[in-house]
């Protein structure tokens, strides 16, 4: 009887053995399949390869299914400004891109001062751009086939989920997102990497669109562009002054700039609030960065138009950022130390309408 249960358990020890050899044997075919570098390869794990073959499976898919006919090729030119051929799609499809393709890939990234991210409509990162990990000190395996909420800084869920959420007209229209969020980062503020465990929160500017597929709606994912900020110290030109806010974004310092670009002297907008000179059109593009700048401390606006004295107005950008008006010292721990606003704006066009006059302050002559 002994003997019997004895050989049934060498048996069964067998049969457990020849189980792990082919479970791993198809982990590693498996793993040889995804298209990442070999030193990759060796050191993922069984859950890392599941989790990037799904990724990759879903990226496939959306290739797949926006291969469009001629007829929808047309339409989707008219309205994105853009076409592919049916060979550029079989070979996008087919992830066969070659060195021309990865060069110029290389370029466009390195111009674009960011990476890219394909999310589905649940949150789900189905594809990083490999450089993620000089922005961020994590890598794209480490990201591909997680959900950006377990990333995301939790005051920032709700604002994401609006951006994934798919409205009526986004069937119609360029379904256009640009918002700030803030996600864990690997990066030392000195630009090493150190473990997840340990991230801190990067500020990003994401730009992009929703790829709406009227079926099935799975299909659907938004493309980004994803900027950290701030933005590479951004280049002060002719075309850019500087000034300081306090919080509810009154002027309290403006370079000499301004006036070349706007007319007003540096000292007649001291204690104005930056509204007065806002078109009352785009107050709410300026409420949102506003709002961004308190909430999480950098920002970067959409564009609107400021008043120009005289009459008109420019396009303007602003790049924003919350800072401590005092640094902490070892003598003045616990004083209290108000916080200030600094921003870059970039003029980026001539004046339009300069006849036209939309405040009291643009009455008198230039």
């Amino acid at each position: 009887m002994t003997a019997d249960k004895e050989r049934r358990r060498a048996i069964s020890r067998e049969a457990a053995k020849r189980r792990r050899q082919v479970e791993s044997d198809v982990f590693g075919d498996l793993s040889r399949l995804l298209p990442v570098q070999p030193s990759v390869q060796a050191n993922l794990d069984k859950p890392s390869i599941i989790r990037l073959t799904i990724s990759y499976i879903r990226m496939h898919t959306l290739f797949k299914v926006n291969t469009w006919t001629n007829a929808e090729t047309s339409h989707a030119a008219s309205k994105y400004g853009r076409s592919l051929g049916n060979g550029e799609e079989q070979q996008m499809c087919d992830g066969g891109w070659g060195h021309a393709e990865k060069e110029e890939t290389n370029m466009y990234l390195s111009i674009l001062d960011g990476f890219l991210m394909v999310l589905s409509t649940g949150g789900d990162v189905i594809y990083l751009s490999d450089n993620v990990n000089k922005y961020m000190g994590l890598t794209q395996t480490e990201l591909m086939g997680h959900n950006i909420f377990d990333f995301a800084h939790p005051c920032d869920l709700e604002e994401i989920r609006n951006n994934l959420r798919l409205m009526a007209e986004d069937v119609w229209c360029d379904a256009k997102r640009d918002f700030v969020m803030r996600i864990k980062s690997g990066l030392t503020n000195r630009g090493r990497s150190s473990h997840l465990k340990t991230a801190t929160w990067k500020v990003l500017h994401c730009r992009g669109r929703l790829n709406v597929c009227a079926s099935p709606s799975s299909a659907s994912c938004l493309l980004l562009t994803c900027r950290p900020l701030p933005l590479s110290h951004t280049l002060l030109s002719t075309h850019t002054f500087t000034s300081q806010h306090s919080m509810d974004m009154r002027f309290t310092y403006c370079d000499q700039r301004v006036t070349l670009l706007l007319g007003y002297s540096p000292e007649e907008l001291l204690g104005r609030s930056i509204y007065d000179l806002c078109h009352v059109l785009d107050t709410n593009c300026l409420t949102q960065n506003h709002l961004n700048l308190c909430w999480k401390s950098q920002s970067v606006s959409s564009q609107y138009r400021m008043l120009v004295r005289g009459g008109g107005y420019v396009w303007v950008e602003s790049h924003s950022a919350v800072i401590p008006s005092v640094r902490p010292s070892k003598s003045r721990r616990s004083s209290h130390q108000p916080l200030s606003i600094l921003c870059v704006t970039y003029v980026l066009s001539g004046v339009e309408e300069p006849s036209l006059q939309l405040s009291v302050d643009q009455t008198v002559n230039r």
